[in-house]
């Protein structure tokens, strides 16, 4: 059941609130508006702290899963919408740690972890993290070629669906390398003040992803509000990829600290599992990899 405006994915999920900047596709965050003028909490920035939010909101993703599990389904959560979950902030440290154990419990949520730090990824993920948990996609922001170095970063750690969010754009990514990614989502920028994508850059994208056989997802053109222009050249493209790795479960064992660099690959995108990780994804005696979840791109009516 679809409770979110955000037309890739089904609910949001917020473990904690608050962020700072760290790029051009910063400048104009939805989020920082919405933390620090409608909520006014002073949450943003270098020297501001973090804040965890209520046990109803963390009640929530159960509540979800009991949902899907009871109709047999896969739902799709993002995580975070209103900060990074990979930003090294002493605040978050045990939530995140919190945050790994309520994914485990939750087979039929497939978790979308979005960050702007793919640097720090391979420091917090979990230590039974092996080639990746069945429920958990790891995605990265490259709104422009000047951070284009965050896929590279991406493409080295192993996950069952690795993608980029290609929003807001900023300009063309024609040298960006697709090598290991599963997904990207093209999204102009909304908003008051809201920088013009130039259509091509899309079309262009969408383009190379059907060549290099990389699922590609429409979200919006550029517009003063969100959600305008959801179709490109008349056609609505809302794909979504199948897990890279359909073997996978999602380990059972009570979570150690995280860490340790797990899923490493190698230059070209495959996993490259050593003695440590071997089998730390498996799927045990009752675990069962989630299904996919399917869709297809729409001509418009």
């Amino acid at each position: 059941m679809k409770e979110t405006g955000i037309s890739w994915t089904h609910h949001t999920f917020n473990p904690w609130m608050g962020c700072q900047k760290v790029s051009q596709g910063c400048k104009h965050c939805y989020a920082e508006k919405m933390v620090t003028g409608r909520m006014g909490k002073p949450l943003w920035g270098p020297n501001s702290r973090r804040q965890v939010t209520s046990e109803a909101t963390w009640k929530n993703v159960e509540k979800w899963q009991r949902d899907a599990a009871k109709r047999g389904v896969v739902e799709r959560v993002f995580c975070a919408s209103l900060a990074d979950f990979f930003e090294d902030h002493p605040d978050v440290v045990d939530a995140r740690l919190k945050a790994w154990e309520l994914f485990r419990r939750c087979p039929n949520l497939h978790f979308q972890l979005l960050t702007k730090r793919p640097q720090n990824i391979r420091r917090f993920l979990p230590r039974d993290w092996g080639l990746g948990w069945a429920n958990i996609w790891l995605g990265t922001s490259v709104e422009s070629v000047e951070v284009a170095h965050r896929a590279d970063i991406l493409r080295q750690i192993s996950a069952t669906v690795k993608f980029i969010s290609y929003e807001p754009a900023l300009g063309p990514l024609h040298t960006l390398d697709l090598k290991g990614i599963d997904w990207v989502i093209f999204g102009g920028e909304s908003g008051p003040g809201y920088r013009a994508a130039d259509p091509q850059w899309a079309r262009d994208m969408r383009d190379r992803c059907a060549r290099e056989r990389v699922t590609f997802f429409h979200k919006q053109s550029s517009a003063f509000r969100p959600g305008q222009g959801e179709t490109l050249d008349g056609v609505l493209h809302h794909d979504f990829p199948a897990p890279r790795f359909v073997q996978l479960g999602i380990p059972k064992p009570a979570l150690a600290k995280a860490g340790g660099g797990a899923g490493t690959v190698d230059g070209d995108g495959a996993a490259a599992a050593d003695a440590e990780t071997v089998g730390a994804g498996a799927v045990d005696g009752d675990g069962v990899a989630p299904p996919t979840d399917p869709s297809r791109s729409h001509a418009a009516a």
